[in-house]
């Protein structure tokens, strides 16, 4: 159904050059979209977006997304139907080394994409792809709903709180008498082949497995809700899709695996030491260390009752289709035809979920 849909859609996605981006890419480009991608050059060398050759069959825009200007000009070049804003400064460690850069590229970029998706008459879908660090984090053992408080804690969480807030004053200022369906959806931590991130648990294992050195670990007992990263870059689709068809399903969505998968940082490591063999960690938590949630949990079940959106893959399938993909980068194989491979496998499940 999926695929049926997006056949011909015109699809604009920013941050599309980075790693949740490139498996979006390659998805929406099996099922035959248009698409346009706005973003800055891939963020890592090596990058996924370039061992994919990613660019080819695509229109894809190098500007940033603190130019409003460009990004208007963007979007009124393609026209779109619909509209995925994953642009973003990403990582709670580098929000604290410069807040003000990630507040202008999480809030004002927010901004510039919801003023060019004003100003362009063909856009029916748009949806924002935020965290689950959106939340005032309490430490519950529970998981967060959609109508918990947003309050972000470090520099990175905050400012996609207010990201969420822009989104919701632009669909209630602009948008609630026009035939634009508009969501954000908030993500667990993401895990998959191709992410080459610095301070990220996976590419940190990743990287001291293929260079024979013990895995250092930060923060072993915090709890965070991991998925592989076709589970929200699926579930993105399928609310832009959704809510395309029948505007009453647009709103805010947890993404996120099922509670047994919400697990500590630890035992996610030491599910990769299990797929790669001889792979080794340590414990190097700082006594000084900046603020991080230690337990982050999301309750998924608007998702799964309203979407019918579930996971497919457990965490530990996940880090097994993610050890696959590294072996197969690290063995010089064709990547690219791994990740279509693994999106084929992972469609064709969610057909009997």
């Amino acid at each position: 159904m999926l695929k049926e849909f997006f056949n011909g859609k015109r699809v604009f996605i920013t941050g599309h050059t980075g790693f949740k981006g490139t498996w979006m890419c390659m998805l929406l480009k099996s099922a035959g979209a248009e698409l346009t991608g706005y973003a800055l050059a891939p963020p890592t060398d090596p990058s996924v977006f370039r061992l994919a050759n990613m660019e080819a069959g695509m229109t894809s825009v190098l500007s940033d997304i603190r130019d409003g200007r460009a990004l208007r000009a963007a979007v009124q070049q393609a026209q779109p139907d619909i509209v995925i804003h994953m642009a973003a400064q990403p990582l709670v460690k580098e929000s604290y080394e410069d807040p003000a850069y990630t507040y202008e590229t999480n809030v004002m970029g927010t901004v510039h994409i919801l003023e060019a998706v004003r100003g362009a008459k063909s856009v029916r879908s748009f949806v924002n792809v935020t965290t689950d660090k959106v939340y005032k984090n309490n430490e519950w053992a529970w998981g967060y709903r959609e109508t918990d408080e947003l309050n972000g804690h470090d520099p990175y969480s905050n400012s996609k709180s207010c990201s969420e807030l822009v989104t919701d004053s632009y669909r209630k200022s602009f948008f609630s008498d026009r035939d634009i369906a508009v969501s954000t959806a908030r993500a667990g931590n993401v895990i998959g082949g191709g992410d080459f991130a610095a301070n990220r648990i996976v590419p940190d294992c990743a990287r001291a497995a293929m260079q024979g050195r013990e895995i250092g670990v930060r923060n072993p007992f915090s709890i965070r809700p991991y998925q592989h990263v076709l589970e929200p870059v699926y579930a993105y689709l399928e609310i832009a899709r959704r809510q395309f068809e029948d505007a009453a399903c647009a709103g805010n969505y947890n993404i996120g695996p099922d509670q047994k998968d919400c697990i500590t940082t630890g035992e996610l490591t030491t599910l990769f030491c299990k797929y790669w063999e001889g792979a080794r960690w340590r414990n190097e938590a700082e006594e000084n260390a900046v603020h991080e949630a230690g337990c982050l949990k999301l309750d998924c079940s608007k998702a799964k009752e309203a979407l019918r959106i579930a996971p497919v893959w457990t965490v530990e399938m996940a880090i097994a289709k993610t050890v696959e993909w590294f072996r197969r980068y690290h063995d010089k194989g064709n990547v690219a035809a791994l990740m279509q491979q693994q999106i084929d496998e992972y469609l064709e499940k969610t057909e009997h979920v």
